[in-house]
This record gives structure tokens, sequence and C-alpha cells, in this order.
């Protein structure tokens, strides 16, 4: 089956190149056994073609096949679940005390501050909601922003913050940016 399933590819293949290919080759035929008028042809082992695990030369050189080499993703490495919950309820606790004295120094219609169910909701009425919430199983920080969109927020080790991978951008200095935005008031996170 296999060898089948090789002579129809290396056909398909001898078609192609014959006909774009000029009358000299260098690919020898003998008399084919077979009651058919086809030819055969011999077929070399070589590393031209790489449809096979093992290709077959056909008398001409082609260009070897490029090898892409990809960067290893370096993944951070997962904190334990403990310090996980640690480092997660302290931003989020801290978050929401600050969050608390920036409601009463900023004048917006319909801000309120809940937390519950691990869940940290900021509403900023018309502006928007921001919600904000633990994901154990992958040690991150989810949030949900009204200007960025969601965020997944893993725990950088060298900066001692919740830095989302994609855009390296900090969780802090996030919320500073988006709030000041929003709001027209500056408010200081970190």
């Amino acid at each position: 089956m296999a060898n089948r399933l090789l002579l129809r590819r290396f056909s398909i293949l001898r078609s192609t190149l014959l006909s774009s290919s000029s009358s000299t080759s260098s690919v020898s035929s003998i008399p084919s056994s077979s009651s058919s008028s086809s030819s055969s042809y011999i077929l070399e082992p070589s590393r031209t073609f790489p449809f096979h695990r093992r290709s077959f030369h056909l008398g001409f050189s082609a260009p070897a096949p490029l090898r892409l080499s990809r960067k290893p993703k370096v993944r951070p490495r997962l904190i334990t679940e403990d310090e996980f919950h640690r480092l997660a309820d302290e931003t989020i606790q801290d978050l929401q005390e600050k969050f608390e004295e920036y409601g009463d120094s900023v004048q917006v219609d319909g801000f309120d501050i809940d937390y519950g169910n691990q869940v940290l909701t900021l509403k900023l009425g018309d502006l928007g909601t921001y919600v904000l919430n633990k994901q154990t199983p992958n040690r991150q920080l989810w949030l949900s922003s009204p200007v960025s969109g969601p965020s997944r927020f893993d725990w950088d080790q060298n900066s001692e913050a919740w830095v989302y991978r994609r855009t390296k951008v900090n969780l802090l200095q996030l919320f500073e940016s988006e709030l000041e935005r929003l709001c027209g008031e500056p408010i200081t996170l970190s």
C-alpha cells in the first residue's frame, strides 16, 4: 500500500516535472513488465524530495527544503497555589481600598465597587465596568476592561507585578492610565 502511494506520488511529480522541463532528462526509463504501455523509471535514494521518509533522486537537484527555526516559548514558572492566593488576594484588597479612596475624590455618576466570590467589580456608570477575578488553575488574574478589553495577567517574579504576557503591560499601570483617561483624575496604585 505504501509503495503504491509512493509510486502514485512519484507519477504525479514526474508528469509535472516532465511537462515543465525540456525533453532532455537524466531520468532513465526501462521497459515495464506490466501489460500497460507506460514506462517505469529508475529511482535512486537521495534527500532531494521530502515527500516521504525515504526520498528519491530524479537525476537533477532541487533546492533543499528550508528549515524554519522557532524561538522556544519561555513559559513563566507557575507559582504555588498558596502563593498565588496570597499575591492575588493582596492585590485585589489593595485595589479595592484604593478604588474606594479614588471614588471619594472623583465625580462619576454610578461609581461603585463590589467584591464577592473572588471577583472585584468597579462600575463607572456610563463609562463602563471593570471586572477582575482570580483564575486559580492558570495562576492568573483576568481583567475585563471597557477600554482595552480582556486581559490575562501572570505574576512576574522579576518585576514582582502582575503582567500581561502579550503586551508586557503591568496591571496597576493599566488601571492608572485607563482610569485617568476615563475619569479625568489621576490615580496612583503602584
